[in-house]
Order: C-alpha cells, then structure tokens, then sequence
C-alpha cells in the first residue's frame, strides 16, 4: 500500500510498480515467506527475523541477500487488524562481511574461540567495530559506554569522547527508563538477549526512536564480561506509525462528527415534517372559521345600516363587529404560520421601512424601553410584502417589551449577510447565497433550550393567561418561511433574546411602492356583478352587501353554474367567485374561459384559505386581485371599484400543480416582444426564470412539466420554447419534438450537463448552460436556433 524512500534501492528494478502491487506478483520467488509471515501479522502477531537469507531476482538476475525482517500488525479504530507494517533493513554487506571474517580466521570455526580471538585482536575488531552501518556499542556491566561506533555517534547527535563514560540512562526518556532497567536487570540474570523499542535524547534537542538489541558477552567459562548493543533509528517508521494512529484517531472524529450532524438534520427535518403538519391542520380550520367571520360580519354591517337610531343596538353591533375583527386577525395569523397567505412582495428597503416604523414602534413599547436602530450601510434591497414584514417587527418588539417587563433596551439591526453551503448543509430548505439580515433583539428574561425548542409553535406562549395567543412567533416563523427566508432565534435565560431574519436579496436596484387601497372613497355602481359562492349563508350576506352598495347582483352556487349564466349572454362586468369550491370547473378555470366569453370581464378572487389554486411559491400569481375573508362591506366597495377601473387584468392561469406562471411583457421593447413558455419542475427555478424573461420585454407563461406544457400549447400560440432537459415525465427534448410537431416554434435548452449532452437531438435549437445571467439569457433568447 505504501513504503518509504529506504525501501526503493530494495524493490530495485520492480519499483514503482510495486506500489500498489500484491506481494505474489511483486515478489512471487519469495511469496511463501511472505504468506506465513502476513498471516502470523494479520492474526495480531508481532514478527522479527534477523540475517535471512534470500534469493531476488529484483534486478531481473538471481541475487543472494539478507535481511532484518519486522513484522507489525496494523490496528483499525474498532480493534481490527486493517494490515502489517514491514520494516525491512538488508543485511547483505554485513553477512558477507562476517562470512569473510570467518573465512579469514579459524576462529570462527567455534564461537568460544571467535570471542577470544575478538578480545585479542583490538584493531581487527576496531575496524569492524566503526565500519558498521548500525549503531554498536559496549557497555560495562553497570550500564556505562566503553566503546562506541560511529554509525551510533551520529544516530545519538554526540562525539564518541562525549558518550564514553556517560551512563545510559543519562539518554534515555524517562518514560522509557524504568522497563530498560527491569530488561538488563534480566539479562545480566539470565543472559537472554531483547529488544526494545526507546527514545535517546540528542544534544539538539530532539528525541530519536531507536530499536535496541542488547546481548550479554561471557568469556569462554561464561562469566559475564560486558553488554553489547545493535541499535537501529527507527524514527521515521515510528513517525508512519503515528501518522496512521493519528488518521485513524481522525477517521473516528470525522465520522462521530457526521453522525452527530446527520442526528441534528434527522431532527431538523422531524420539525419541519411537525411545523408542516401544524400548519395544514390550522391552515384548513382558518378557511372554515373565515366562513364563519364572513357571515357574522356580513350581517352585523348590513344590521349596522339598519340600526344607525337606535344607539343600545348600534353599540352592541360594534362589540360583536370588533370581536369579529379579533377573530379575522386569529384566523390571519394561522394562515400566516400555515405559510397560506397571499402575499404582495415588491423590492423593499427594509432599512427606509423599519425607520418610518419608529413612532408607531416607540408607542407600543413605552417610554420605559430604549429603542436603538442600526441601519448598515450599503443595504440590499429584498423582495417581501411590505405589510406583513410591519405585522412581524410590530409583534417581535411586543414580544421583547413583555420578556423586558416594560423597561430595557430593544435593538433592531439592519445589515447584509451571506449564508454559505457550511451553514445552510444543517438547514432545510434553506438555500445559500446573499440575504438581508433583520435581528430584534432585546435585553429581557431570555428563554431555556425546552421554551426555545417550541418557540414557533402556534398557541405556545409563557405569558400569563389573557396576556398573548402564542401566535405572534409562529406568524413569522410562517411569514419568513413563506418569503424564502430564513428566521433563527438566539437566547438564554438572563442574557435576552435575538430574533435573526434573513430575506434573499433581490438583484433589483430600485425599490417599489406597494398599493395601499385603505383610504379610498367608498362608492357603490350599477354594474352586474356575477358572486359565485358554495356556501349558501356566505352567498347571501354578499348579495345584500353589493345590493346595498347599488350593484346588480347575479349568483350562483359554482363554477357549472356560473359558466351556464355566462353563456345565456346575460351581461356581466365583475365575476366575484370564491377560490376553493366544488364542482367540475375550478375557479381559475372559471375566470379563464368567462374571459374567453368576456374579453373585457373584471374578475376578483375572495377566499379564507386560498390554498394552491392561484397562490404559487407563497405568492399570489400575476395579474390576479384577491379579497381575503373575512372582508368587511368598504373593503369589498373599494375593492370593486379597483378591478372594474383596472379593466385590463392579466389572464389567470389554469389550477393544478402545473398551473402557468404569467409575466406580462413591459410596454417598452414591445416591438420585439416574443411569447415564450417556460418549462421547469423546479419551483423557484420557474419563477426566477418567468421573472427574468419578463424583464427582457417578453410574454411568458410557465409551467413545470412537459404534459402541461403540451396542454397550454394547444390553447396558445408561443414563439419559443424555453425547457429544460431534465423534467419528470416527459423529457424536455421529447416535449420539443412534439411541440415542433404542431408548428415552427423556437427551441431553448437549459441544462447542467453542457451542450456534449444535445449533440443529436435532430432539429435546431439553442443549449443555455447553467447557471446562467441575464445577459446570457438575452443572448440565447435573440439569436437563431443552432443545429
């Protein structure tokens, strides 16, 4: 798997294809050494074989060698055996020496003889002694140097007149030390020889890992005479080792890091699927309470022009009418947290906004609270509805007077931020990239882990009873999630609170103005007003409102009935029809095909939950007016007035989960205006994509699959296909096909996967590749198809 530089001279010719080669076909003449010995480390033993002779044929000729053989077993985290590390020294020079030396003298016929031939002959063995390529030394009985060697003079950084004479546990590490004493204690007992693995210290300063062979030398009657020791560096194979303990070490980090990481997304992803459940429950209560309201309040303002002289009834009509006011305000709060309200999002400042809040927000705090605005410099403008972001700072900074007892200090902080891919990786469904960061936070009692882990709950509240809904939070939570945003709180008890908002920032400079119809005169008409609406009591309520107000007042129970009093002819200006009803026509279809019948036909939603069916991507779809319910009678007057003056509304888009996105063409460039359908199952993709054409100057329409694109195609006529490759169904190179089929139409793809992937489709079209900008868009929507 891996070996040093020490190793390349041994493999000779067969490096570098050894790395990464089995040893029975890197070394197959010595494969049966090599099996035993793997097999012995594998099973967890430890191997060592000093001066073995073999034959290579490393160098392609056979070679006679010897080596020094260790064999160490590789452990993994869990205890297992993962390998063996080998640590090879080759002996050859030395055997041959000592084959020569026993050749040269007869002394080496008999070991006794050789060691007394060895103590008389001084320089001969000097000689030998200081050539050595290992560390050798003698020591006295009592541990002292007598002689030294050269090869151990610069292992052990020192002159041989610095080491004789110094004892060796003036050099060994003291966690070495005492087993390095018990070890010679038993030789010198026993004359059995070991070795031993210990650090000696260098004049330098550092620690060299040195693997000692110790044997003790007798005379010929087997008296002790000296020590003799074979010592090898061993510092680097200790420094692999250490490595591979410190990997391992850091595999085992790195995989309890991503189980905890993985537990924190499983228990994201567990409150969200909560959050979600939460919200479709209390989003379908709300559209049956506003039902409820709609009724209530219908009456009570019908019965209030009745009772103008009588002050007793007048008066209990406006309590009932404020309670029904308090309910609609519930009910706005829980579509809210169910992330089903409508919202109108323009390019906000959020900076201009929160400040032209400062009187209305330093009277609902009080005199005793501090309130500080920091606005960064250089802030991003945001798409959001401009009311709603109010709704959510008015109840944020309530919150904060409450949790401060009336006195403290509030700060509301305005600044850029960018969330990276390392923190939205633990989030869900929150994308990285630039946003606009709005943090409130306060100096009050702070909340424990239990209070903040269901913080955003809705009818959660630690307020006495009477003192709050337990709404306000969930209101934003909803709201922020709604927005694409991403809302974080930071507290602990005693230290305050922080509420961090973060909304994506839009790439639009100038900022809109969002209208506000509310101080509009209340006027009635004489148009015919068509109110489609299944609930009987719902429908009544309307019909005497809009008669009061001097309308003629058509109705019917659904979209069947409505179509049929379209088609007798009967002239209509306004169709009033609530969003979620029963019957065969949704009520999106119903406006599209009363427009066929009525080019010039205003048409105005109402709902208490509008549910899918004309909200897209939290966000009413193009072109559409909608009342919410419950509504009071000025409301739906003034609302009235707006859409008959408008006359001109944008076509609605058919329901489903494929409903078309539409983006009107501006006025200017209109001459060169092209009608363009969009494909993406992307939802956010979509509606960027619809946003960006219509900037261009273009019609679009969007859709997010190939069958819807089919369906919408054999009711409009489109200049050019915009889709991308990869759709679920029907790919989008078979919907250009089919689309082609019918008639010449301009063909764009967009993909990830480069152009290689359109080489052959067969017809001429242009492949936009993404990510994309809008001059690159442009370009690929103005020139001609490429084959």
């Amino acid at each position: 798997m891996i070996y040093n530089d020490g190793y390349v001279p041994i493999a000779g010719a067969r490096h570098p294809a050894a790395l990464g080669g089995t040893v029975p076909l890197i070394w197959p003449e010595i494969w049966d050494w090599n099996r035993e010995m793997l097999a012995a480390g594998l099973a967890g033993e430890m191997r060592q074989h000093l001066n073995v002779a073999m034959t290579l044929l490393r160098n392609g000729l056979p070679e006679e060698v010897w080596f020094d053989l260790f064999y160490t077993p590789v452990h993994e985290v869990g205890g297992s055996i993962g390998g063996v590390l080998c640590t090879v020294i080759e002996a050859t020079s030395r055997v041959l020496e000592e084959r020569r030396l026993r050749a040269d003298s007869a002394l080496l016929n008999e070991r006794r003889a050789f060691e007394q031939a060895l103590l008389n002959g001084q320089d001969r063995f000097a000689d030998i002694f200081g050539q050595a390529s290992v560390g050798l030394s003698e020591l006295s009985l009592d541990g002292r140097f007598a002689r030294v060697n050269d090869a151990l003079c610069q292992m052990l950084g020192r002159s041989e007149e610095d080491l004789l004479g110094l004892h060796m546990d003036d050099l060994i590490h003291p966690e070495d030390m005492a087993e390095n004493r018990a070890r010679v204690q038993q030789l010198l007992k026993t004359g059995e020889p070991f070795t031993l693995e210990k650090r000696y210290y260098r004049p330098d300063g550092r620690w060299v890992w040195v693997s000692s062979s110790m044997s003790r030398l007798d005379d010929v009657g087997g008296r002790p005479l000296a020590l003799i020791a074979v010592k090898t560096d061993i510092t680097e194979r200790r420094r692999i080792e250490a490595a591979l303990r410190d990997l391992n070490d850091t595999l085992e980090q790195r995989v309890a890091r991503e189980v905890e990481e993985r537990d924190k997304a499983e228990e994201a992803l567990r409150q969200s699927q909560k959050m979600e459940a939460v919200g479709q429950l209390t989003g379908g209560v709300a559209h049956d309470f506003n039902n409820v309201l709609q009724i209530i309040s219908g009456d009570l303002q019908l019965l209030q022009q009745q009772t103008r002289s009588n002050d007793v009834a007048r008066r209990r009509v406006e309590i009932a009418q404020a309670a029904v006011d308090r309910g609609a305000r519930l009910s706005a709060q829980l579509l809210a947290f169910a992330r089903r309200q409508p919202l109108r999002p323009v390019v906000s400042d959020l900076g201009r906004l929160v400040i032209n809040m400062d009187s209305l927000l330093r009277r609902a705090l009080g005199e005793a609270i501090e309130l500080v605005t920091v606005v960064g410099s250089g802030l991003w403008n945001t798409l959001v509805d401009p009311t709603q972001i109010e709704n959510v700072v008015l109840n944020l900074a309530i919150n904060a007077r409450d949790a401060m007892g009336g006195a403290g200090r509030m700060t509301i902080e305005l600044g850029n931020a960018v969330l990276d891919e390392y923190y939205v990786n633990k989030l869900i469904d929150v994308p990285s990239g630039q946003y606009v960061m709005l943090a409130v936070s306060d100096t009050g009692c702070g909340m424990s882990q239990e209070v903040l882990e269901r913080a955003f709950e809705p009818f959660f509240t630690t307020k006495p009873e009477g003192q709050g809904t337990g709404l306000g939070l969930s209101m934003a939570y909803g709201f922020v999630k709604q927005s694409r945003g991403h809302i974080k709180i930071y507290s602990e008890p005693g230290q305050g609170t922080s509420v961090k908002i973060y909304l994506p920032r839009s790439m639009m400079d100038e900022e809109q103005t969002a209208l506000r119809g509310q101080s509009a005169p209340v006027t009635g008409g004489s148009e015919t007003v068509l109110v489609v609406e299944d609930d009987p009591d719902v429908r009544a309520v309307v019909h005497d409102m809009l008669s009061t107000l001097g309308y003629r007042v058509l109705q019917a129970e659904n979209g069947d009935e409505a179509l049929l009093v379209l088609q007798a002819g009967v002239p209509v200006d306004v169709l009033f029809t609530d969003v979620v009803m029963p019957g065969k026509i949704s009520s999106p279809e119903l406006a599209k095909l009363a427009r066929e019948l009525r080019p010039g036909l205003s048409v105005l939603f109402t709902s208490g939950y509008p549910r899918n069916a004309i909200v897209h991507g939290g966000r009413l779809d193009e072109g559409l007016e909608l009342l919410s319910k419950p509504y009071q009678r000025d409301e739906l007057a003034r609302k009235l007035r707006e859409v008959l003056e408008q006359r001109q509304a944008a076509p609605c888009a058919p329901a489903g989960d494929s409903a078309p996105l539409a983006q009107p063409a501006p006025a200017q460039g209109s001459a060169s205006s092209l009608r363009i359908l969009v494909v993406e199952d992307n939802p956010d993709s979509l509606q960027m994509v619809c946003e960006l054409v219509g900037m261009l100057g273009h019609t679009v329409s969007g859709v997010g699959n190939g069958e819807a694109a089919l369906e919408l195609m054999a009711q409009q006529d489109f200049d050019l296909l915009f889709t991308d490759v990869s759709l679920p169904g029907m790919s989008g190179i078979e919907l250009a096909r089919r689309a082609l089929a019918r008639g010449p139409l301009r063909i764009v793809f967009s993909t990830g996967y480069g152009k290689d992937a359109l080489e052959r489709v067969g017809f001429p079209a242009r492949v936009l590749r993404k990510p994309y900008d809008l001059a690159e868009l442009q370009a690929a929507l103005d020139l001609p198809a490429e084959h």
